[in-house]
């Protein structure tokens, strides 16, 4: 399940975010995956404890969670503090799949990453190549979204970013643990839950529509792990 979320950021913070990450030094992305991982990276990141980093994922955070679409197709427990990476000059990142666990910088935790996300800071017209590069069981999909925009997919997929030929992609990168483990069932809920929203929105509450909402948090129930 690929899940694009529109206007996390808007066209103002966008532009101080990158005022004041264009003025950050950045460090070897490679630092912060193993030898394998390594390999096939070519990057720069911000580092993990930068005070910068720390100050913009703090927002990017409390906009996720004040999201609905990203709450309904995440049902997140814990999320990773954002990190921030830079591609130019040919930089590139090649095919892998993310780590299964990571941990929680400070606070002695670890988290299952079931979903990764991509908020893109750069807007597509600044920069050629770069693009998002996810394979699924339907296919290949590349994407290169608007900056503030955010794309969700499972951190199970293989997924890797295209050379960046000119210019310069900006982005913030993050993993989530969800409430629910299985991808399949995760789908199965956003599905019911965007119905239900819909239905509402079109008739009202109704009974019908009361019991399908009963549903949708028995299955919650049944399938969360807390």
């Amino acid at each position: 399940m690929l899940i694009h979320i529109p206007d996390l950021l808007s066209k103002a913070q966008v532009t101080e975010f990158r005022q004041l990450l264009d003025a950050a030094d950045w460090t070897d992305g490679r630092v912060t995956v193993g030898p394998q991982g390594a390999l096939v990276k070519q990057n720069k990141q911000l580092a993990v404890e930068s005070p910068l980093a720390k100050q913009l994922g703090a927002v990017i955070l409390q906009a996720l969670y004040q999201h609905p679409l990203f709450m309904a197709a995440a049902i997140p427990l814990r999320t990773v503090p954002p990190l921030f990476n830079s591609y130019q000059g040919g930089e590139h990142y090649g095919l892998h799949v993310d780590g299964a666990i990571r941990g929680l910088p400070g606070s002695g935790l670890s988290l299952r990453t079931d979903l990764s996300s991509t908020l893109f800071l750069s807007e597509p017209e600044d920069y050629q190549g770069g693009e998002l590069q996810i394979t699924d069981t339907f296919g290949v999909h590349e994407i290169k979204l608007p900056a503030g925009d955010l794309i969700l997919y499972p951190s199970s997929s293989l997924h890797q970013v295209l050379p960046v030929t000119s210019g310069e992609r900006v982005c913030s990168f993050f993993w989530t643990q969800s409430m629910v483990r299985n991808d399949q069932q995760r789908s199965m809920l956003f599905e019911l839950d965007q119905t239900i929203q819909q239905l509402r929105a079109q008739h009202g509450d109704s009974s019908q529509l009361l019991a399908l909402t009963g549903h949708y948090h028995n299955l919650v129930r049944l399938w969360a792990e807390l």
